[in-house]
Order: C-alpha cells, then structure tokens, then sequence
C-alpha cells in the first residue's frame, strides 16, 4: 500500500531533486544537514503521507525555503536554479523520493542505512541505470545494514572510529568493540554508559536499541 497516487510520484522526485540541488549548491548546506532539517522540520512527514500541498504543491526550491524557516535560519536565500542541468545532487534527491515511495520506509529510517551524501556519490556508477537498478542496491545496503549493530551503523554515520567515540563518550574502547561485535547487549548497559554513547554520537537512546 503507497501512502499516495503514483500520479504524484513524478512530480515528488523532480520537487525533491530539486530541493536537494538547491540547498546544497546553492544553499551550500551539507547534504545530510539539510536532510535533518528537513526532517526536523516535518517536510519529510509531509512527503511520506504524500500530502499534495507537500508532494507536488510547492517547487523544490520553495521546499527549502520553508525547510530553513522552520529551522529558524535568519539568511539571504539565493535565487532558485534556472538551469536545467542534471546534477548529482539533482539525481540524488530524484532518485530518493522514489526510493522512499517503494519502500514504504520514513526518511529518517533510510538516512540510517543510506545517507544523502552516499546516494551523491553512487551518482557516477548508476545515474545512467535503470531506476530499478538503484532499488535493488539500496535494499541491499539496507540488508546489509542489517547485520549490524546500531551503534555501529551511527558510529559510521559520524564518521568515528571506535578509538574516537571512546574518547569522546568515556566509553572503554573494549566495551564499545564488544557491543558491535554482540559480546554483550547495549540494552543492559548503564544508564549513565548509554547516555554518553547518545550524547556523543548526536542521537537518541531508542536509536541505539535494537528492535
């Protein structure tokens, strides 16, 4: 069951792509920042109910704007995109809010296995494939993903190795390996040890808990 028409798809992927291509190149914000504004912000909600002031009521640009007013982002807005040009960014969000519609899944959910800057950079390899194509890997990765622990996966996400969340959570370095590696079950660690694991990774608890 889609959450809306497949008569709104197309125009959520071109909105999309154009929102992504806007706030990073334009915008200049980082990917991923702009994808947890947008989260944030609840124009993610709006697109996975396919609410069509959301899907197809509003241009990608006018999508960033509204997302950077309910961050509360006092700035100069640059003018919309007036080329037509098919840029990665473009490709990414494009190809995302198609992922998202046949996945069923909320975006905050695919950013855990699949951040915005790794889809940019699948951009070379699968831009020129079938929209399938790109399906098939994400769900794959999302697989994959699987088979890891949580913390892990976050870990990544900040892009820190093991050694560096220890020395910024105060977490021993061994308690984190066992964690990953399943020696022993986050859900019965500390209060306190969990707390500064969140902290440091810029996350909640409930996203260190496996379901």
């Amino acid at each position: 069951m889609y959450a809306y028409d497949k008569c709104y798809l197309d125009d959520a992927m071109k909105n999309l792509g154009e929102a992504v291509e806007y706030a990073v190149l334009k915008c200049h914000l980082l990917p991923d920042r702009f994808m947890d504004m947008f989260i944030a912000g609840g124009l993610a909600d709006g697109f996975e109910r396919g609410a069509p002031w959301c899907v197809s009521g509003m241009s990608g640009t006018e999508l960033v704007w509204e997302t950077i007013r309910r961050a509360g982002l006092i700035r100069d807005l640059p003018d919309p995109v007036s080329d037509n040009s098919y840029s990665a960014e473009y490709w990414s969000g494009w190809i995302l809010a198609r992922y998202q519609y046949e996945s069923g899944l909320r975006f905050r959910d695919i950013k855990r296995f699949l951040p915005l800057q790794d889809i940019i950079h699948m951009y070379p390899a699968l831009h020129e494939a079938s929209e399938e194509r790109f399906l098939y890997t994400a769900d794959q990765i999302r697989q994959r993903s699987h088979q890891e622990a949580r913390l892990q996966q976050i870990r990544r996400l900040n892009a820190y190795s093991q050694k560096i969340l220890a020395e910024r959570s105060g977490v021993s370095l061994r308690m984190i390996q066992q964690y990953e590696q399943g020696a022993k079950d986050i859900r019965k660690a500390s209060v306190s040890g969990i707390w500064s694991l969140a902290g440091a990774l810029h996350c909640s608890i409930e996203d260190l808990i496996p379901e």
